[in-house]
């Protein structure tokens, strides 16, 4: 069915059967469609996909409430002529052809075919590949409206160049806008948590290795003497680190003495900082490195003769350069 008309000199021609509206000529919502794809690409590079999505969907839907909260009230719509008024409002406002194709009123299900809508003409002359969103949920905020009860939509079918319009069905759902505003934002904010938790894990990973790697650094003093400055307080992961890089080196360095520093020790010394020391001692020992400890201060003595007894197997001196001295005089050799 075909209708025109003239205002003012201007012809306007509806084409109910294809859903086109002209305007002298031309498509009447071409600048509708030009500044909604300008608006809704603003959103898109501002806000992501994820959020103009739902922004699209939330405000077809709430407009579409509006209108079917109009019409209800102008001209009582309910089931039984809902079919004839969507169809002609729609059309005779260049919003395309839509049809209610199957329709429960007991459960109040409906499937609805949509024909060149704007949006679909929007996408399409930007040759984007981009599903509509806007108006499927604004249909689905009409029927809220008329019928007083929330509903929802699931898209079954999009109008592309095969498929000459989208099917969408409608039902009533607990699903609303306001839910799936909430759901976006706690996605948002998990990733957000995620990224930092991430962040931290890097950085404190990055930081634990510069710990390890300055902490206790290997150092070759003269032939066959190295020191190991032990410093702060040793995990599992930490002891195990120094006990692997030490017993390695030794060979290297050729070192018949170890010398472990205690100097930098917290002056409570923990059991499982002594049980490392133990174990470094004894496994350099079966290398041929004889270990000496040095910068025992009293309060480590006293400690370590009363509770950490088995320490007291290993050569124990005041300072650093006393147990260069006594390395020295033990390979018969000495500072000039």
């Amino acid at each position: 069915m075909k209708n025109e008309i003239s205002v003012s000199g201007i012809e306007m021609k509806w084409d109910s059967e294809t859903g086109d509206v002209l305007f002298e000529g031309g498509d009447v919502v071409f600048f509708w469609i030009s500044a909604m794809k300008t608006f809704f690409d603003s959103i898109r590079e501002i806000s992501g996909i994820e959020s103009t999505n739902l922004v699209l969907e939330t405000t077809g839907f709430r407009q579409g409430v509006i209108v079917g909260e109009g019409f209800r009230d102008m001209k009582n719509i309910d089931a039984s002529n809902i079919v004839n008024w969507i169809s002609n409002t729609y059309v005779a406002a260049g919003w395309g052809k839509v049809e209610i194709v199957e329709m429960d009123k007991d459960s109040n299900h409906f499937t609805l075919h949509i024909h060149n809508d704007w949006e679909y003409k929007m996408n399409k002359s930007d040759n984007a590949q981009i599903e509509g969103i806007f108006v499927p949920s604004h249909y689905a905020g009409v029927l809220t409206g008329i019928f007083g009860q929330n509903f929802w939509y699931k898209t079954l079918q999009y109008q592309n160049a095969d498929q000459p319009y989208s099917i969408v069905e409608y039902f009533p759902s607990n699903i609303t806008v306001q839910k799936n505003i909430h759901e976006l934002s706690r996605r948002q904010e998990a990733e957000q948590i995620s990224q930092l938790e991430q962040l931290i894990d890097q950085n404190t990973k990055a930081l634990q290795n510069l710990v390890i790697e300055l902490s206790s650094p290997i150092i070759p003093v003269l032939e066959g003497i190295i020191v190991v400055p032990l410093i702060g307080s040793y995990d599992e992961e930490r002891a195990e680190d120094l006990i692997t890089k030490t017993l390695e080196q030794l060979p290297k360095h050729q070192a018949h003495y170890l010398l472990l520093d205690l100097t930098g020790l917290p002056k409570q010394l923990s059991e499982h900082t002594a049980a490392m020391i133990e174990k470094l001692s004894v496994s350099a020992r079966l290398l041929g490195t004889e270990v000496i400890l040095v910068g025992v201060s009293p309060e480590l003595a006293l400690l370590i003769s009363k509770t950490f007894t088995n320490l007291k197997k290993f050569e124990c001196l005041q300072s650093l350069q006393h147990g260069i001295y006594y390395a020295l005089g033990k390979s018969g050799r000495q500072i000039m």
